[in-house]
């Protein structure tokens, strides 16, 4: 049976390039994400962690440039790659870094676009989740290529326990969220059906384990909210 219009889900991708919803990006995580900034204060901790003062980093997924300019006011020796599939994110990302754009050289594309490095750092925030099993596999192969011996990767995704019953229990949490910190009850209804309709995602078991599958070590989850996990680990 088809969805009614009010039940058709988001096209997350869509959405990323449109040039309107690309100007909105910034109001999305805010309020499906629970405690998305402290997640890049949190990220530029642990990428700080036993890296270089001036370090290289590459960040996979880089949207609308929210995490790059976080890292960037952190950390300001720091340079950056940015990589993401979208060109109006990348614009975006341009509006949103300002004079910090100094510092970073943005690439559309994808992990196989990226400059083979070696970089001090990396990180993938928001993004693994879009990716099914054996193309999730390859892009954090791809990454763990481009780093530098022990350099920190930071990943963070949607992540959470997929046994029947369970699995509609935290989607539902994951939408509850949503409204709580003020998206539109169509708005997070539509989130909540794509989550479930399309994004393939995974357990945090098996996430982390192909993060080591894929050549990282010491893997450490830090970050766990709702649906949402991530991970510090060494390459």
């Amino acid at each position: 049976m088809a969805r009614s219009g009010q039940d058709q889900p988001l096209d997350f991708i869509a959405v990323f390039d449109d040039p309107a919803a690309a100007a909105k990006y910034h109001e999305g995580p805010r309020r499906f994400v629970p405690g998305f900034e402290a997640l890049h204060r949190m990220t530029a901790i642990l990428l700080a962690e036993g890296t270089r003062h001036d370090a290289h980093v590459l960040v996979l997924g880089t949207g609308g440039g929210l995490e790059l300019r976080a890292l960037a006011e952190a950390q300001p020796e720091w340079t950056f790659v940015g990589v993401d599939p979208a060109k109006e994110m990348l614009l975006q990302a341009e509006r949103t870094l300002g004079p910090l754009m100094e510092r970073v050289t943005l690439v559309q594309g994808y992990i196989d676009d990226a400059p083979a490095g070696p970089f001090d750092a990396a990180t993938c925030l928001l993004t693994l989740h879009f990716l099914e099993g054996v193309e999730r596999q390859a892009t954090v192969r791809s990454i763990h290529q481009r780093l530098r011996s022990r350099a920190p990767f930071v990943a963070a995704h949607t992540s959470f326990p997929q046994e029947q019953g369970e699995r509609e229990r935290w989607l539902g949490r994951y939408e509850a969220y949503a409204l709580a910190s003020g998206a539109e009850p169509e708005t997070a209804r539509k989130a909540r059906l794509a989550v479930d309709a399309s994004l393939p995602a995974l357990s945090p078991g098996d996430d982390a384990a192909i993060l080591r599958e894929g050549g990282f070590t010491d893997v450490a989850l830090f970050y766990a909210a709702f649906t949402w996990r991530g991970w510090i680990a060494r390459a």
